[in-house]
């Protein structure tokens, strides 16, 4: 693979130690915990308030993070970039959590949460919090500190599924026990969802404070004019993020309002949420790889062979993505016991979601050719287009095919953007990517699940049986094909 493309492995999976070990302990405890402690209609308001988080969660740092690595990579004194970016932050984040106080209780009648206006205050402190500790993050990415980026991470999360669980299963069991007791009259049954909410915001309270060493150890310098030329090369980058969580999350908000029948779209929305994360592990492995790709990205592109570096990483990133898209899919029947048995209605918008969220990853993998010639307005175009796409699809197919509609329009979305990200870019900024090998590798992973869906074997232990094999057969194929073209290119 050449040292570039091992640096790059190894970054991904040390930070993987800080993204996915957290996603994946939240996935693992607190996604078959929620499907079990809440209803379906309950789950839905998890699912839909979370998808406000994320979009505020953009416009709060409203591309900040990119430019800090820009411009952290090229001024020779990065602390002030640092600070004046942490400067920004904290402006913006304090004022949202004012304007929020202020008008909690007309957005919660707004989006329908009338009754719980504490909400918006919650979600509004754990959006602000989070949006000012991006950056901290991002420095310890920059500076390479993996080993603290992971601990925080993981602590984060340790803390709030462990408040979950003291919240929703010992204060709700001595409530039920003993409503007089200590314990007990600390439980308020109406509060509800809300109980989760306080156990992320105590969670993120807890990382912040972890992230102070990082805060007060800086001589604090704001340059005005480093803020404006940050700005103007992060607003594009907005505008990516934006439409990129209109993509990502309007179908979670929009859901209860296209759904056909009101009265069942909360549940729906919930059963929707709940198989929606069984794509959990692509998500994650695009994360992971997206922490360590933009600053390698970065630092690469001064390297002779770059455009040739980011063809491979390209086709090995298609590969992995494949084998994760098998590896759900083969085992799906042991893979849907991580959420309630009430929930497994909607398992078959599962391979939906895995190949549409493998589209987005290889989107991100094109989007360094905007990035690196500061056309930053083609990656806002392109996600503006994909955000109309998924509006489109929604409108389309919600009404007609249920959620089912929904993952389609992640599908419709990703793949355009993909598609023209990769035609936009051959003009721009020209990498010689590896278009056969990658298609055959895909046919080849469409195939296999073809396959694992025609022959029904009697029995799981024989089912299972099979489609290990035929995975072993996926990787088998890409080993001896890589190792053929190895010894040809050398």
């Amino acid at each position: 693979m050449g040292n570039p493309l091992k640096k790059l492995a190894g970054q991904t999976v040390v930070y993987g130690m800080g993204t996915i070990v957290p996603r994946l302990l939240n996935y693992l405890l607190l996604t078959p915990f929620y499907t079990r402690v809440f209803e379906q209609g309950e789950y839905g308001m998890i699912t839909e308030l979370y998808a406000y988080v994320a979009f505020l969660m953009v416009l709060l740092t409203y591309g900040m993070e990119t430019a800090y690595f820009r411009y952290a990579s090229q001024q020779e004194d990065e602390a002030k970039v640092y600070t004046t970016s942490l400067f920004s932050l904290l402006i913006t984040s304090g004022f949202f959590i004012g304007m929020m106080l202020i008008f909690s209780r007309p957005v919660a009648g707004w989006i329908h949460y009338g009754s719980h206006p504490e909400y918006i205050v919650l979600f509004s402190l754990i959006v602000s919090i989070d949006a000012f500790c991006a950056i901290p993050f991002a420095r310890l990415r920059q500076k390479n500190r993996p080993g603290r980026f992971a601990i925080i991470r993981i602590v984060n999360v340790l803390v709030n599924i462990g408040l979950n669980v003291f919240f929703l299963v010992v204060m709700k069991h001595a409530h039920q026990q003993d409503p007089q007791g200590w314990l007990g009259m600390m439980y308020n049954p109406d509060f509800g969802v809300g109980y989760a909410f306080v156990a992320n915001l105590i969670a993120t309270l807890v990382t912040l404070v972890m992230l102070v060493p990082n805060l007060v150890r800086m001589r604090w310098r704001f340059d005005p004019v480093l803020l404006r030329t940050m700005l103007a090369y992060a607003f594009p980058m907005l505008i990516v993020g934006l439409a990129g969580m209109v993509n990502e999350v309007s179908d979670k908000i929009l859901l209860k309002y296209l759904l056909p029948d009101p009265a069942t779209a909360m549940a729906e929305l919930g059963v929707y949420g709940a198989n929606y994360k069984l794509a959990v592990l692509m998500t994650l492995f695009i994360q992971m790889f997206r922490y360590a790709a933009e600053p390698f990205f970065f630092a690469q592109a001064k390297e002779d062979n770059a455009r040739e570096v980011y063809a491979l990483v390209m086709k090995y990133f298609v590969v992995f993505g494949l084998l994760i898209f098998l590896g759900v899919m083969l085992f799906l029947d042991l893979v849907k016991y991580f959420i309630g048995p009430d929930f497994r209605g909607g398992l078959h918008i599962v391979p939906v979601v895995l190949l549409a969220n493998l589209f987005l990853g290889i989107f991100y993998n094109l989007a360094i050719w905007f990035k690196l010639t500061d056309r930053t307005w083609y990656g806002a175009i392109l996600a503006l287009g994909g955000a109309l796409v998924t509006v489109v699809v929604l409108f389309s197919l919600v009404p007609v095919m249920g959620y089912a509609g929904a993952a389609w329009a992640h599908f419709a979305c990703y793949g355009s953007m993909m598609v023209m990200s990769y035609l936009w870019g051959q003009k721009h900024y020209r990498v010689p990517y590896d278009l056969k090998t990658m298609g055959l590798y895909t046919l080849l992973a469409l195939a296999i699940f073809g396959i694992s869906q025609w022959i029904k074997m009697p029995g799981m232990a024989l089912s299972l049986g099979l489609n290990t094999l035929l995975l072993v057969g996926f990787a088998g194929v890409v080993w001896v094909k890589e190792k053929a073209n190895h010894i040809k290119d050398a």
